[in-house]
């Protein structure tokens, strides 16, 4: 009886830890935006050089709230790119209302995702970035879910993203634990972390770990992970995100 009344005590301790982030953000302030979708702002954020200014090749990660209740869990993430010498970006993303949700066009990219301001993961220029675009339209092309879309646990915009990066050598970058999805693996159980050294045990997005240098280590418990991130010297909340001091991604000189 006693052995019952504790496992009880630790499975709602363990629940009340997981929920007390997603909780702490819906009570912000800070993540009431519009209310509706055609007030939110899609303006961008002046995050990313101009073609105009940069004549260069960019790859960028980029990442947001999730619209709604769901940005007290969770971002959405995007890959943004310019081919040298191009006048406009692609932005590469999966929307979860479309038939086809794999979206790939030209556009803003680093637009506001309804209200929600993004944030740069990574800023890769020039000749590496020249390189590696190539890789990433052929991986958005041979996502291997083109018409399914889950929020919880996936496959949404976060695998999207994460099955990019994992396709693409030379693009190595840590997502945020709060990237709900980047988990998801289909079928599969084991598989390399997105920032490139490193594995992750999946259950399906529900359960797992994961260990990268990049990432760090993460227990994912019902697609909300903690833990924490040595090399960027932080701690990863669920719903929070990821408290760090550096950014353990490839960044662009400012002079580039």
């Amino acid at each position: 009886m006693k052995a019952a009344s504790r496992f009880s005590l630790w499975l709602v301790v363990s629940f009340a830890v997981i929920l007390a982030g997603p909780l702490l953000m819906a009570t912000s302030s800070s993540l009431q935006g519009a209310e509706t979708w055609q007030t939110a702002s899609r303006e961008s954020a002046g995050l990313a050089p101009s073609p105009e200014d940069y004549n260069g090749a960019v790859v960028h990660v980029y990442g947001a709230r999730a619209w709604s209740w769901r940005g007290y869990f969770a971002v959405h993430t995007w890959i943004a790119t310019k081919e040298q010498g191009a006048d406009h970006y692609q932005v590469h993303q999966v929307i979860g209302w479309r038939r086809n949700v794999v979206k790939s066009a030209p556009g803003v990219p680093d637009r506001h995702w309804y209200g929600a301001l993004p944030k740069l993961y990574t800023d890769i220029r020039g000749k590496e970035a020249e390189a590696l675009i190539p890789a990433i339209y052929d991986a958005v092309e041979s996502y291997p879910y083109p018409t399914k879309y889950k929020a919880w646990p996936g496959p949404n915009s976060n695998t999207f993203v994460a099955w990019v990066i994992r396709q693409v050598p030379g693009l190595d970058v840590a997502l945020p634990n709060h990237a709900i999805g980047k988990d998801y693996l289909g079928e599969s159980w084991v598989a390399e972390v997105p920032g490139g050294a490193g594995y992750q045990l999946s259950v399906g997005g529900y359960f797992g770990l994961l260990a990268g240098v990049r990432e760090g280590l993460e227990l994912n418990v019902l697609g909300l992970s903690l833990g924490v991130n040595p090399m960027a010297l932080g701690i990863k909340l669920p719903g929070i995100g990821e408290l760090a001091l550096r950014n353990p991604n490839p960044m662009a000189e400012a002079s580039q």
